[in-house]
């Protein structure tokens, strides 16, 4: 893989988290019953990113979850015969609370799928709403996100590759393309 484009760097991926924050606090009024889970393994940086930036604006810790969706994948079977299961981490009750869930890049719509099975698992959310810090498009299933960083109109030939520094040492979007 050779890198095509960059189409963020540290300083546009905070101004787009910074700012879906406050979309999320305009969204749902404030944060009253309201907590952010992110999918493994990239969806966690954004929850927490984001949780850090509602506490800064609201004053108050909004709590976050890691949802671990492995099992629940609909192509398992193709991934791995001995898949890696890191584990799901929800330390609160998640019954008629608002859930937010966060992943890095939303393309088909399938991982969101399973993050709601997955989900669904702890419990019965009055909402669930769903926050990416890239749109590709794509879709195979009728998933829309409720906030969004940046749309990238992508070819299917292209990957959208998501560095952070709590994961990758360094905050990047790159779109790359087979050599």
């Amino acid at each position: 893989m050779e890198v095509k484009s960059q189409i963020m760097d540290q300083a546009s991926i905070e101004r787009a988290l910074k700012r879906m924050a406050h979309e999320i606090i305009e969204q749902n009024k404030g944060l009253e019953d309201l907590y952010l889970v992110g999918i493994r393994t990239r969806g966690v940086p954004v929850a927490e990113r984001i949780a850090e930036y509602l506490q800064e604006i609201e004053g108050c810790k909004i709590p976050v979850g890691i949802l671990d969706i492995t099992l629940y994948r609909d192509d398992l079977t193709t991934i791995s015969h001995q898949p890696v299961i890191k584990g799901s981490k929800i330390d609160f009750e998640i019954d008629n609370k608002k859930i937010i869930l966060f992943d890095d890049v939303l393309y088909t719509g399938r991982t969101v799928r399973a993050a709601i099975d997955a989900l669904l698992d702890f419990g019965r959310p009055k909402q669930i709403q769903l926050c990416v810090l890239i749109d590709r498009g794509h879709r195979e299933l009728p998933i829309k996100a409720d906030y969004v960083g940046k749309n990238v109109p992508t070819s299917s030939d292209e990957i959208i590759k998501v560095t952070f520094k709590e994961t990758d040492n360094e905050d990047n979007v790159f779109i790359m393309v087979k050599k």
